[in-house]
């Protein structure tokens, strides 16, 4: 396995990147079990078909806590390859404490900022999920992804498609707009937004000028958990998501209207399914695959 686990040579880290270790990574962490294994579904449905194969070199960009990169690494299997990148430092804690657990040697982990850099060690294949509509900047994050591919490489990444098929993240904000303002243009947020890939001609724009060939879209509709029960759903959407955006800005005004708003978020959520492990919403992704030019 070859040496690619020191962080990449990059400037200091950007305020987007320290917002996302010193706020958001706590949250992240406090609701794992549903960023994880809330989002099995999607996994199910997506991973079967991933152009993988057995002894490939892959990246996953944007790996979180290395679940996904571990449904990878049993893809490629021993004389394979996958290579774990990711902003967040306690992210990848979890990740190396995870797969030490497991006793796998075919994975390994860096810290990095894909719009920043990427190694450029002619990769088989680069994934991720559910991260590149967070690029502030998505153009330059696919470009870098592309260059992590060898010539003729595939990638494929996934994201959130429109509000309309996603109430599991737009539902909430809905209801906290009842009671709270709309976040300023000052906001601290975690980057474009779970929708800003929602638009397949806007994002075939992007890929295009980030110079993938045999671009394909494929929709995905599955449940996601969103929580255990009513109370950890009302935390979930509070804390992480367009929801928690619009009340993590409001500040002292939201802990004021706190009751109020949850009380309001339980009666929509009451009226979810319920499944045996918790509350599911349902929801819809884009699984968008491309390839890297020959030449």
């Amino acid at each position: 396995m070859s040496d690619v686990t020191q962080p990449l040579t990059t400037p200091e880290d950007s305020d987007f990147v320290q917002f996302w270790n010193d706020v958001l990574a706590p949250k992240f962490i406090r609701f794992k079990h549903v960023l994880v294994d809330g989002l099995t579904q999607h996994s199910e449905a997506v991973f079967p078909s991933l152009p993988v194969n057995e002894g490939d070199r892959v990246l996953d960009v944007g790996c979180g806590f290395g679940d996904t990169a571990i449904k990878l690494a049993k893809l490629v299997g021993d004389s394979g390859e996958v290579v774990g990148i990711d902003c967040c430092d306690t992210f990848l804690d979890y990740a190396r404490n995870d797969v030490e657990a497991r006793g796998l040697k075919n994975i390994s982990f860096m810290r990095g900022d894909a719009e920043i850099a990427l190694p450029s060690e002619g990769f088989d294949f680069v994934f991720a999920r559910f991260g590149t509509m967070f690029f502030a900047n998505p153009v330059a994050g696919l470009r870098n992804m592309r260059k992590a591919l060898r010539p003729g490489g595939r990638m494929v990444h996934i994201v959130w498609r429109n509000r309309a098929d996603n109430p599991w993240l737009s539902m909430a904000k809905d209801v906290v707009l009842q009671f709270l303002p709309q976040p300023g243009e000052d906001a601290q947020t975690c980057g474009p937004g779970p929708f800003s890939m929602a638009n397949e001609d806007t994002v075939r724009a992007m890929m295009e000028a980030a110079g993938y060939e045999n671009i394909e879209f494929k929709r995905v509709d599955a449940q996601v958990l969103v929580g255990n029960d009513t109370q950890d759903a009302i935390d979930f959407q509070l804390a992480i998501g367009p929801a928690g955006e619009v009340f993590r800005e409001a500040g002292d005004e939201a802990e004021g209207k706190r009751r109020t708003i949850e009380a309001a978020l339980a009666k929509a959520i009451k009226q979810q399914k319920i499944a045996a492990d918790g509350i599911v919403m349902d929801s819809s992704s884009w699984v968008i695959s491309a390839t890297n030019p020959e030449q």
